[in-house]
């Protein structure tokens, strides 16, 4: 759920309790007996109390305003499963001329020995610095001497130029809270947009008046004291399915919409979508990089040569920038220096790659557009004013006459008009040169299907050969292809996949289509496995569900109150066609069964039986929808507790006499 919170200065006085962090190293016996069951019997850990303060304060060194943010925590131990709780990742910010910095950094350990807390302070030279990108560093510490039933306490201050985005503090996390509050000091001339997001609601809110809090060329500034108190908080768990957990856990969020300067004037932050469509068409790293014709200009007549639609034309630009430029693994919504080096060194983010494709489709007289994005891990977009922080990567559109394809060119394993997975996040912003912006839904083009078929022969040894076909479309190919290429030949790929095998052995394979992405991915096996010992000829069991088995229940959440993202609608169908060698009865079989999805969100079908002296399967299972929302998320749960209950049961055949 979304709500928006406006602070105004001054919005209102309420003459209330002064919220208060609580004194380094004060563990009670109450810290230590604290009952779980009074939030979650099956935490592993518990953060008993979390405070945390965020002000805008000048720097009396370099005169300039940096936030000043502190946090300070302290989380009881239950269990080993509870001690990663104690490894704690502080991420910190930084561009070319400003960055974040954390001081008086403290935290310790506390145990309870012989009727007392003792406590174990962190060493110094516990903490190191990671450098994870060219923008982000990671502070990084574990706590020391930790047992079952340790209290562990830290706190630290942040230091940021960052005054955009104020702080954002998450109320919730992976493990349960007892109480969780942030004080907040915006000073009067700031007007910040405010969203609580999340399912769960603040306890208690509190605003009041904090006179002369700041003082800038000599003018008192007042500021708006707010506190935002969440109590009996639940802890957030992730399943598989799901976009970034940023997006659904409670937490507040602040985005600066306009500063009143001293000298009476305004500074607006919160800009409409004309003013940032302006500002990207002439920014030098996107929109005058979108214009850059001239350095495909002599290379598009070789590029197309042979194309007699403008569809070939915009597959042959496509594949070319493929195979041109080589992605570095850095997203990106602007050219790290400019398209026309990208391409002699064959090298550069996402944006240098997609920005060249779009250069180029335009050079061959196509319609091409850019479209800036959000990625499955970075969160979803903010829809009622531009944030362009919330946007880390750019891809291309190209509108022919019946129909507009959206391309990523970095990855040259996915066939035209499939982006990859990580770009499926609802909704991008699509920026042309002459006209307005808009918005348009990230979709997958394709279903992602796979079919296995096994036809095989049993021998009277309870041996089966056959030959198993597997035919893959879609992200499911994409996936198998990215397996096979990292090793150094097909052969080595099947060989590494014969050994993890435990129970089919492969004797010969064919994997066809392996660099024809836009044809369906075929392998064909030759296989043996064994369903019996031999050891009773007459009578013995034999499971067909040995491809792909679902044998855990991706759902297992009581409520989810987050959708379930597939990403893409899929369909996956396996065949089993076994001879015998001799006449059998079929005593028992799993049951056949049709059930299905409300509002045709998909289905699950399986028969089995056996004819003359072939047993057979034939299942389908299909999911129509890419997204689930969380009020059908019991009935998927269900749906799969009903496959798995059946794919428990086996054949029993019995010698006919």
């Amino acid at each position: 759920m979304n709500k928006t919170l406006a602070i105004l200065f001054l919005l209102f006085l309420s003459l209330t309790t002064h919220a208060q962090n609580f004194n380094f190293g004060a563990i009670t016996y109450d810290d230590y007996e604290f009952d779980k069951k009074k939030l979650d019997s099956n935490a592993n850990a518990i953060v008993l109390k979390e405070f945390g303060t965020a002000s805008i304060q000048r720097d009396d060194n370099t005169g300039s305003l940096e936030l000043i943010f502190e946090h300070h925590v302290k989380i009881k131990i239950y269990n080993k499963e509870g001690f990663k709780e104690a490894n704690i990742v502080i991420p910190t910010y930084k561009d070319e001329s400003r960055e974040e910095t954390i001081s008086d950094l403290k935290a310790s350990t506390f145990n309870y020995v012989n009727n007392n807390f003792v406590e174990t302070v962190m060493d110094r030279k516990a903490v190191f610095t990671e450098n994870r990108s060219k923008y982000t560093r990671l502070t990084k510490f574990t706590l020391p001497n930790l047992k079952e039933g340790s209290v562990i306490e830290y706190s630290y201050r942040l230091k940021s130029p960052n005054l955009f985005n104020f702080k954002t503090w998450e109320f919730q996390s992976n493990i349960p809270k007892v109480i969780s509050e942030y004080l907040v000091y915006i000073p009067g001339i700031y007007n910040y947009n405010v969203s609580l997001r999340g399912f769960q609601k603040l306890t208690d809110q509190k605003v009041e008046l904090s006179k002369e809090c700041l003082r800038l060329s000599g003018v008192p500034i007042d500021c708006s004291k707010i506190n935002y108190m969440m109590k009996n908080i639940p802890a957030f768990i992730e399943e598989d399915n799901m976009t970034a957990p940023s997006n659904f856990k409670s937490a507040i969020y602040f985005e600066l919409s306009d500063v009143q300067n001293l000298n009476g004037g305004k500074t607006s932050y919160t800009k409409t979508w004309k003013d940032v469509d302006y500002e990207l068409s002439s920014y030098k790293t996107l929109g005058d990089q979108m214009k850059r014709k001239d350095v495909f200009k002599d290379l598009i007549p070789e590029i197309t040569k042979g194309s007699t639609t403008d569809l070939d034309k915009a597959k042959a630009v496509y594949n070319y920038i493929k195979k041109q430029i080589k992605w570095n693994n850095y997203y990106g919504k602007y050219a790290e220096d400019n398209i026309k080096k990208a391409l002699e060194n064959r090298s550069g983010n996402v944006a240098d790659i997609n920005l060249s494709l779009i250069a180029a489709l335009s050079a061959a007289g196509l319609d091409a557009e850019a479209v800036i994005l959000s990625t499955r891990d970075n969160g979803t977009v903010n829809k009622l004013y531009p944030v362009m922080s919330d946007f880390n990567y750019l891809v291309a559109k190209v509108n022919l006459t019946d129909k507009s394809y959206l391309l990523d060119a970095t990855e040259p394993l996915l066939p035209f008009g499939l982006l990859p997975l990580r770009c499926i996040n609802d909704q991008g912003r699509v920026i042309n040169l002459k006209k307005p912006s808009y918005w348009i839904d990230l979709k997958a083009s394709q279903r992602t299907t796979t079919s296995y078929i096994l036809m095989g022969k049993m021998t009277t040894e309870g041996k089966i050969i056959g030959t198993l076909t597997t035919h893959t479309m879609g992200y499911a190919a994409y996936g198998k292809r990215k397996d096979i290429l990292r090793y150094n030949s097909p052969d080595e790929y099947v060989e590494k996949l014969d050994e993890r095998l435990t129970r089919i052995k492969i004797l010969d394979h064919q994997i066809s289509n392996l660099d024809s992405v836009e044809n369906s991915l075929i392998e064909k096996y030759e296989v043996e496995f064994t369903i019996n010992d031999g050891t009773n000829k007459d009578q013995f069991y034999f499971s067909p569900f040995f491809i792909n088995t679902i044998s855990k229940n991706p759902f297992n959440l009581n409520e989810r109150t987050y959708p379930v993202d597939l990403g893409a609608a899929s369909d996956e169908r396996i065949i089993i066609n076994v001879l015998l060698p001799e006449k059998y009865q079929l005593i028992e079989k799993p049951k056949d069964m049709a059930i299905a999805l409300p509002n045709i969100g998909g289905r699950y079908l399986l028969q089995t039986g056996l004819d003359g002296n072939t047993i057979s399967m034939s299942q389908i299972l299909q999911f129509n929808n890419a997204i689930y929302q969380p009020e059908e998320y019991l009935f998927l749960k269900e749906f799969y507790s009903k496959i798995i209950q059946n794919q428990k049961t086996e054949f029993l055949l019995k010698k006919a006499n």
